[in-house]
C-alpha cells in the first residue's frame, strides 16, 4: 500500500481542508435559504442604513435561545459575500459594526427586480434531497435521480403537485427577470421581427417585458396548458397551450430559453426540429434565438467555469440533460438542420445563440 507520508505535510492538510470544504458545501446553500427563511436581506433593506447585531436580532423572529447563534450566522454571511461588514457610531459616539447588503444578497430582496429569493426556496422543496441517490443513480438504469427517488420523472412529480409547480414556475420566472434586463436592449436580435414566439415561456415574464419593449411586435407565450390558463395577456401579447414535443405556433423567431439543457440530444433535436418548422411555415427566414450556457474550458474564468459544470450536473442527473460545448451545440444544430449560427456571450454564464435554417 503507498503511504501518504510521501506528501509534504503542509499540502497534506490544504488536502484535508479541501476536502471538507466539499464533503461540507451542502451547508452554504442550506445557510442562504435559512437567511432568505429569517428574510435578513428584507429586513436590512427596509432598515435603510448599516444595521447591527442587535438591531438585527430585535427585527428577527427567533427563539430567546437562539439569539446568540445570530452573530455566527452573520459571519458566515459576511465571509461567503452575502453581507458587508462596517463600522457605526452608537449613542455613546462608539464605534461598533454593522452590516449592509452586498450586490449578491440585494438579488434576494423581495422588494427589489430581479429576485432570486424563489431560486433559493427551491432548496425547501426537498429537490436537493435527491442527490442523495447520485451514487445509485450511477449504478442503475434510471434516467434520473429523481425517478430513483420518488418513482416519476421531475416532469411528471410537478405535473401532479400543484405547490411544487408553483414554486417551480415562480423561480423560472424570478430567473427571467435576469435574463430580459439584457435581453429586450439587445435590438440587433429584434431587428426587423413582426412576431416571436416563447417556447416554453412559463407564466410570461421574459416575454411580457419584451413585448413592453417593442409594442408593435406579436408575442405569443407557448407552454404547457396548464402553465398558462390562468396567464393574461395583452394587446401584443398573447398564451398558447401545448407540447413542444408536437408542433410549435408559426412567428418570425422562436425563443428557447434555458430550455434545452433540461433534454437530452434526442430529445433537443425534437425541440429544435419543431421551432424550424415554425419560423419557417411562411417560407425561408426566420430563426430560433436560443439562450443557454456554452461552456468553454479554455475561456471562461473558475467562478463562470464552475457554474457551468454545476448546472451539467444538475441537468445529467435530475433531467437526463446536459450543458454543452461550442462543438456539441454546432453538432445539434447541424443535426437539425440549420444552416448558420452565431453565438455571442450573453451577461452572466449564458450565451446566445442565434440560429439560422
Amino acid at each position: 500500500m503507498d503511504s501518504i507520508a510521501a506528501i509534504p505535510e503542509s499540502e497534506y492538510f490544504k488536502a484535508e481542508a479541501h476536502l471538507y470544504r466539499y464533503i461540507y458545501s451542502h451547508i452554504n446553500s442550506t445557510v442562504l435559504k435559512c437567511a432568505v427563511q429569517l428574510d435578513i436581506p428584507d429586513i436590512i433593506h427596509s432598515h435603510g442604513q448599516p444595521i447591527t447585531i442587535p438591531q438585527l436580532i430585535s427585527k428577527l423572529e427567533v427563539h430567546p435561545t437562539k439569539t446568540g447563534c445570530v452573530e455566527r450566522l452573520v459571519r458566515f454571511l459576511v465571509h461567503n459575500g452575502f453581507l458587508l461588514e462596517t463600522k457605526v457610531n452608537n449613542e455613546e459616539d462608539e464605534e461598533s459594526e454593522a452590516y449592509t447588503l452586498t450586490p449578491s444578497s440585494k438579488l434576494l430582496v423581495k422588494a427589489m427586480e430581479p429576485n432570486l429569493a424563489p431560486i433559493v426556496r427551491l432548496v425547501e422543496t426537498g429537490y436537493m434531497a435527491t442527490f442523495d441517490f447520485l451514487g445509485s443513480w450511477f449504478k442503475g438504469n434510471d434516467k434520473t435521480i429523481a425517478e430513483m427517488a420518488f418513482g416519476v420523472s421531475m416532469w411528471e412529480m410537478l405535473e401532479h403537485d400543484p405547490l411544487r409547480l408553483k414554486s417551480f414556475n415562480e423561480a423560472m420566472a424570478s430567473d427571467s427577470q435576469m435574463i430580459t434586463k439584457v435581453l429586450k436592449d439587445s435590438k440587433s436580435v429584434f431587428k426587423g421581427l413582426e412576431s416571436i414566439v416563447d417556447v416554453g415561456g412559463g407564466t410570461g415574464t421574459t416575454c411580457r417585458i419584451i413585448s413592453e419593449a417593442y409594442p408593435n411586435m406579436k408575442c405569443i407565450v407557448f407552454d404547457l396548458p396548464q402553465v398558462v390558463e390562468n396567464c393574461s395577456g395583452s394587446k401584443n401579447l398573447s398564451f398558447v397551450g401545448g407540447s413542444m414535443f408536437r408542433s410549435i405556433p408559426s412567428a418570425d423567431a422562436v425563443l428557447i430559453k434555458w430550455i434545452l439543457h433540461n433534454w437530452d440530444d434526442e430529445s433537443s433535436l425534437k425541440i429544435l426540429n419543431n421551432c424550424k418548422e415554425a419560423i419557417t411555415k411562411k417560407g425561408e427566414g426566420g430563426k430560433v434565438i436560443i439562450i443557454d450556457a456554452v461552456i468553454k474550458e479554455k475561456d471562461d474564468d473558475d467562478g463562470m467555469m464552475q457554474v457551468k459544470l454545476l448546472f451539467d450536473i444538475l441537468m445529467m442527473s435530475t433531467l437526463n440533460g446536459k450543458e454543452r460545448t461550442e462543438k456539441e451545440w454546432k453538432k445539434l444544430l447541424e443535426a437539425a438542420g440549420f444552416k448558420h449560427y452565431k453565438t455571442a456571450p450573453l451577461s452572466g454564464f449564458r450565451s446566445i445563440i442565434e440560429a439560422y435554417p
